[in-house]
């Protein structure tokens, strides 16, 4: 293992070399990709590190097997040739030999094998935590909910910020100059406290996604209709990116994930001001909204939450998601809209369902409701909702 470490390191020092970084920016560019990087990311957990090792570990076997093989069979080709006078051996069969290759390759499986089964057994487990995270996967953001621990009752949704006019859109070229960060950049980041264990608890509620941090060695899949769960405890201070890496749908590449790991003073502060922006956001119900208040404000959650399936210009995605100008549940009655918004719909038209969006407060569901009843074309009668009728409906 000692060698397999050194090789590691030898091995990363060719990947910065190669991508021309000098060592010192290494550590600014910690936690994600690298460009040219030829080996996996620097760990900061345990786990990782063990990850990493035993890669450089199969990777030493595999060579000298590769090594030993062919170099066997050219000195045999190339030693034992015709032009040389030799001629084929006529033995049936070496008991010896069968052996040989019987043992060595059960020696070497087994040697792979040990070290491997203690890295994956310490990866399952999840006991003693000190933060407990629900992470649910949706087309296409995370959610994350606070469980257990300090800052427990702190609900967000992820999404993707880097801005679209650095994206494009098939046939139409960015317009903006690309970050270092670029698809790798969140609106708000999980954060956590160093040294201490998180653990993950996961699902989706559409199709299956997956959640990965490679610095952490964690990939989990997200599994609509079940619970996994996975964890890691971060032993650096630092930003810390990943991407869902299970096909999801057409957004598969726009939902990264970013995780800020902190000192347990920062935390506490950073759950302070958490719980604060909630309470603030936590908009009194009982108040009357205008109508220009509510498609101002709905605009913003429509633009945050909704264009990704239904588009900017409300006409959904033919075959595959529903359009929402002209749509005979926009211009409808408003009670089966706020029904479809807080539990979700799974009509049989398109293949992807509905999901629930019970995680907005009242006064973003009221306010992207009115926004869609009064643009594109649509004039619907019932044309405000107020936060009121949709906490009503939650009961």
């Amino acid at each position: 293992m000692t060698y397999a470490k050194r090789l590691q390191a030898l091995m990363f020092g060719l990947a910065v070399t190669a991508a021309g970084l000098p060592a010192l920016a290494v550590a600014q560019v910690q936690g994600r990709p690298i460009e040219n990087q030829l080996n996996l990311q620097m760990p900061v957990t345990r786990i990782a590190d063990e990850i990493n090792t035993l890669h450089t570990w199969m990777m030493v076997v595999c060579l000298v097997i590769f090594v030993a093989v062919f170099g066997v069979m050219f000195y045999s080709v190339f030693k034992h040739r015709r032009s040389q006078g030799h001629k084929a051996a006529t033995f049936h069969e070496s008991t010896a030999v069968e052996i040989a290759w019987t043992v060595v390759p059960f020696l070497i499986v087994i040697g792979m094998a040990l070290p491997a089964t203690k890295t994956v057994v310490a990866m399952k487990d999840t006991s003693n935590a000190d933060l407990t995270i629900k992470v649910t996967g949706m087309q296409w953001k995370w959610g994350y909910d606070y469980l257990k621990g300090e800052g427990e009752g702190i609900s967000f949704l992820s999404n993707l910020s880097t801005p679209r006019s650095q994206v494009g859109s098939p046939g139409v070229a960015p317009t903006e100059a690309r970050n270092e960060n670029y698809l790798l950049e969140v609106d708000n980041e999980v954060v956590v406290p160093v040294n201490k264990k998180v653990r993950l608890v996961l699902t989706a509620n559409d199709v299956i996604h997956a959640w990965t941090i490679p610095a952490f060695g964690v990939k989990q899949d997200a599994i609509p209709g079940f619970v996994r769960d996975t964890w890691f405890k971060a032993e650096k201070i630092g930003t810390y990116r990943g991407n869902c890496v299970e096909l999801c749908g057409k957004e598969h590449a726009f939902m990264p994930i970013v995780v800020r790991v902190v000192s347990d003073a920062d935390y506490s502060a950073w759950v302070a001001g958490k719980q604060k922006e909630m309470a603030a956001l936590a908009d009194d119900p009982t108040k009357v909204w205008t109508i220009d208040e509510l498609k101002t404000k709905g605009e913003t959650v429509y633009n945050t939450n909704c264009i990704a399936c239904h588009q900017a210009n409300g006409k959904g995605v033919p075959g595959a998601f529903a359009p929402l100008d002209g749509s005979a549940l926009v211009l409808g009655p408003k009670a089966p809209q706020i029904d479809v918004l807080l539990n979700g719909q799974k009509s049989g038209k398109y293949p992807s369902e509905m999901p629930a969006w019970k995680q907005l407060s009242d006064s973003d569901i009221a306010a992207v409701i009115t926004y869609t009843r009064n643009s594109w074309s649509n004039k619907a009668a019932e044309n405000i909702v107020q936060p009121a009728e949709v906490l009503a409906a939650r009961k």
